[in-house]
């Protein structure tokens, strides 16, 4: 079963996690042939299920987080519901597109798989998207980060590794589509930076060992030293897709 590293802070997430841009979710509607209902699994906050839901008759969003479900946005053809991943309530052969933004990685693969050709209709399209640590334009911003980066891996579940590898250590067993890599540009201050930092799972595991955040003001410090006078900068996180047919 899946892990729950975002109850805490699911303000926080909804606030501060980059959104998936609207040509990520073009690509993969262009791949599905039918409308009638999608499975978004571990939605979180509901981000892609609220974008499925301007295409799909009905979209049956799930997550293990009862607190990140408060926080989704409603619509009237979505139903939320807290399921496992790998335990859905669907019906036999009943879903056009199956979804997984950022969470696939926390799944028990086999298990979650064997409930994905149970609930797919034949020719379904499955989509699994990451997007990956961000690269800031500026020089000396991005060293920073990425050396802090490295340096908080000890902090981090073993899953990020397939966070790292951009999904393609992940098993997919379906038949892939070819997909570009598509980015998400920012313009971002420093409190957006570590807002985002600060939803680290790694965060919130370093928090609960000593009490106080990885992320802290220490770093914070020595980040504003180096943060050029303008009061933004550009940064972009890629995304990977894993898409294919059931």
């Amino acid at each position: 079963m899946a892990k729950d590293n975002f109850s805490a802070q699911s303000k926080d997430y909804a606030a501060f996690r980059p959104k998936l841009q609207q040509e990520v979710y073009d690509f993969v509607i262009k791949q599905v042939s039918d409308f009638n209902l999608a499975w978004d699994v571990g939605t979180g906050n509901g981000q892609t299920a609220v974008e499925l839901s301007k295409v799909f008759k009905q979209v049956v969003a799930t997550d293990i987080s009862e607190n990140q479900l408060a926080h989704a946005v409603p619509a009237p053809n979505i139903i939320y519901k807290k399921e496992p991943a790998e335990h859905s309530s669907l019906e036999d052969h009943s879903v056009d597109l199956i979804t997984i933004a950022q969470a696939i990685h926390w799944f028990n693969f086999d298990e979650f798989y064997t409930t994905v050709r149970r609930v797919a209709k034949p020719g379904a399209v499955i989509a699994a998207f990451s997007y990956a640590m961000f690269r800031a334009e500026d020089k000396k911003v991005d060293d920073l980060i990425q050396q802090f980066y490295a340096d908080s891996f000890p902090y981090w579940d073993p899953e990020r590794k397939y966070i790292d590898a951009h999904y393609k250590t992940i098993p997919f067993p379906f038949k892939e589509i070819a997909a570009p890599v598509f980015y998400i540009s920012y313009e971002w201050n420093i409190e957006q930076v570590i807002g985002y930092m600060r939803t680290w799972s790694a965060n919130q595991h370093y928090r609960k060992k000593f009490g106080e955040d990885l992320v802290s003001d220490i770093f914070k410090n020595e980040l504003m030293i180096v943060w050029p006078s303008e009061e933004k900068i550009s940064l972009r996180f890629p995304v990977y897709i894993r898409i294919g047919r059931v």
